[in-house]
This record gives C-alpha cells, structure tokens and sequence, in this order.
C-alpha cells in the first residue's frame, strides 16, 4: 500500500490536465491501448512524424502525443533535455536521439533589433545583456545601449531556459526582465509585442520548417563569430546550413544541449518504439530543426 500512494503522489505531480478530462483521456487509452508522449511543443513536430511512419511498421500499436484532454494520468514517454534531472526514478532511463541548439533573437525591425544591428556578441556581452550580474556592473555601464531592453525568458520546465544560461555559466533565475509561463513560442510572441524585447528559442522555433528560412517576424542577434560565419549567424543562413555548421563546429556562444526519451515502462511496445527512434526515427532530425549525436 505504501509503494501504491507513493505512486500515485508522483503521478499527480506530474499530470497537468484537468481532472475531469483526466478520466475521460484514462478510460479511452485503456481501451485503445494508447502509449503517450509528453513533449515540448519545438520537439512536437518531429515526434509527430515518428509516430505517423512507426505506425505504417507497427500498425496495432498506438501513439499520441499527450496534450489537452487527450493527456492520460501516465505519460509513458517524455521528451527531455540533458539538463533536466529525472522527476523520478521511474523516469531514469533516457534514449537520446539528438541535439538542439539556442540562438539570442529579437522580432524583426523592431527598437532591439536597430539597437543590436551589427553587433557581434561574445559570451561576456551576452551575460550582459541577458544576466544580473554584481561581477559585470562596471562593464554594464559601458554599455547602457543594452539598459533599456527587456529580456523575455521561459520559466516551464520544458522551457530552454537553463540551457541558454548554462553555456554562459549562469542560473536560469539569475535572467534580468520578465519570465513567460506556458511554451516558449510563447517568447516570439512576447517580443513580437514589446519594440524593446529580446529572448532566445530553439532553432525549430526560430525558422519555418518549410521554408527553411528565419521567420518573418524574427531577428537572429549577431553573435561573435570569424568573419567567414557571419552570415550563418544572421537572417541570412537558411536552416539546413546553419544545422551542418552546429553540428561540424564548435561555437562556444552557441547553446547545444542533448535532447531524448525518458521511460517508466518496460513493455516491447514501448521497447520496440525506443529501439525504432534509434535506428530509424533520427533521419528525420535536420527536416524538423535538430541536429544529430555524434
């Protein structure tokens, strides 16, 4: 009996959709059979297409992604980052499959964006820019241009937050500005409202993934690179180029942090669909924004 509360406390503290559909979602995955993902909404699009080509090779089988009404009391896989410690040890083991990288942005032709224009900022004018710092008060002064913008950072536990602020060797609380609950699109739309706003996101929510190309409304922040990459640190580098750059060279400026699944369960299903990412799942890493493991 105490293993079983000690279950369901840890299932409650990680459920986040509302009770009543939380009986409904249960029923109907245990009639179904349904296995569900949790994952943040940049990785969606790619666990998305996993389960649409692992279903042409396992048909009986059922994934979804679990969100809404559709989210069950269990999530029987997660998508996690490197940086984020386990909830629990049922959640110890993770199968990574790849990695993301982090680019500062701010909204297209917006009072940031003019204020940033040309500049190539390295690690310590970054932690300027982004960080409350006592170490960094005389240089801050230097740079009062910076005063006046707002950072917007993500404060969910999805969020890449901490994967920005410790490439600079910072806290994720340690963020001057304002903090967005929810997603980090969330953050492009913060930006998007504020002509002094700046942030950061993952490169799958920084370009269209048709197009290949920055979104219209966003602007790359220039980061300091040789000369020869400093277009590929622009609005002018497409997604595919930028992705072969990440992944062939070491830019320390650049946030890159591993990206996989956690699992409580041990069934084949779930087994055979961890073994299938794997082997097959990452070919289609670099179509939706992230990069490989070496």
């Amino acid at each position: 009996m105490k293993k079983i509360a000690l279950a369901i406390t840890f299932l409650l503290s990680i459920n986040v959709s509302p009770i009543g559909a939380e009986n409904n979602s249960t029923n109907s995955s245990e009639t179904r059979n349904v296995r569900y993902v949790k994952v943040p909404r940049f990785a969606q699009p790619l666990v998305e297409k996993w389960i649409t080509e692992y279903a042409k090779t396992q048909p009986g089988v059922e994934f979804q992604i679990a969100k809404g009404s559709q989210q069950s009391s269990v999530n029987d896989l997660n998508v996690v980052f490197n940086n984020q410690e386990a909830p629990s040890q049922d959640f110890s083991h993770v199968v990574y499959f790849g990695k993301f990288a982090v680019l500062p942005i701010t909204a297209s032709g917006s009072e940031a964006a003019k204020v940033l224009e040309g500049k190539h900022l390295n690690s310590k004018k970054l932690k300027q820019l982004y960080f409350l710092d006592n170490e960094l008060e005389e240089d801050a002064k230097k740079s009062s241009q910076f005063e006046d913008l707002v950072i917007y950072s993500g404060s969910n536990a999805s969020s890449v937050a901490t994967s920005f602020a410790r490439n600079l060797g910072e806290e994720s609380s340690n963020f001057r500005g304002k903090r967005i609950a929810g997603d980090d699109l969330f953050l492009n739309t913060a930006i998007s409202k504020d002509p002094l706003g700046i942030s950061f996101n993952a490169l799958p929510n920084i370009f269209d993934l048709e197009s290949r190309h920055v979104k219209s409304n966003l602007t790359i922040i220039g980061i300091d690179v040789k000369k020869s990459l400093e277009d590929s640190f622009s609005n002018k580098v497409t997604l595919d180029e930028l992705i072969s750059i990440l992944e062939n060279s070491n830019i320390s400026e650049v946030a890159i942090e591993k990206i996989g699944v956690s699992y409580h369960s041990t069934d084949d299903d779930i087994k055979q669909f961890l073994n299938w990412i794997v082997t097959a799942g990452t070919q289609y890493n670099h179509e939706f924004g992230l990069l490989n493991l070496k």
